[in-house]
């Protein structure tokens, strides 16, 4: 939308993004499982495979198991504040997942011609690189800040939760 439609976007903040680049998204689920427990991770692989033979039912217990290997410290679930929407990522993943290994989502990133903000977690699997590498190459008023002892969500994280969210009221008032 901001690269067809600038007159509507003045400024874009990104947060725990996924990598702009397929080969930097090779070892995200090695990453999420080498961090879970043998249990957890032979479970994560069950339903793994469940869900790419189309069964969804144990999507939700997947992604909960994921999210912990997502975070580095995370708030004491419901004391976040804000809830997961799994239908909006199941409708925008598959479309962006085939953007990016055709490499349209990196070149129309690069169409953006406001200022872009990547707001990312050192713990994050989804390499920092793989966001900050491509994007620097393509958008001429890009910023990076890498936020310590933070995973995927940084709204969850109990260290990184305060300066996530000073970061993004700073951001918006400016």
């Amino acid at each position: 939308m901001a690269a067809k439609h600038p007159e509507l976007v003045r400024k874009i903040i990104l947060v725990g993004s996924g990598p702009f680049e397929s080969r930097y998204a090779e070892g995200i689920m090695k990453t999420r499982l080498e961090r879970l427990s043998d249990r957890e991770r032979a479970q994560a692989r069950r339903w793994l495979e469940e869900l790419e033979a189309g069964n969804r039912d144990g999507l939700a217990r997947f992604g909960r198991l994921i999210s912990k290997a997502d975070s580095c410290d995370p708030l004491p679930e419901g004391e976040a504040g804000v809830e997961g929407r799994p239908e909006v990522y199941n409708g925008v993943w598959p479309q962006a997942d085939a953007l990016r290994r055709r490499g349209e989502l990196l070149r129309l990133a690069g169409e953006i011609r406001c200022p872009v903000l990547a707001i990312h977690g050192d713990w994050d699997p989804h390499p920092a690189e793989g966001v900050e590498k491509p994007l620097a190459g393509v958008i001429k008023d890009f910023r990076f800040l890498l936020l310590k002892r933070c995973g995927h969500t940084p709204w969850i994280e109990r260290e990184a939760k305060e300066a996530f969210y000073g970061i993004l009221r700073k951001e918006l008032a400016a």
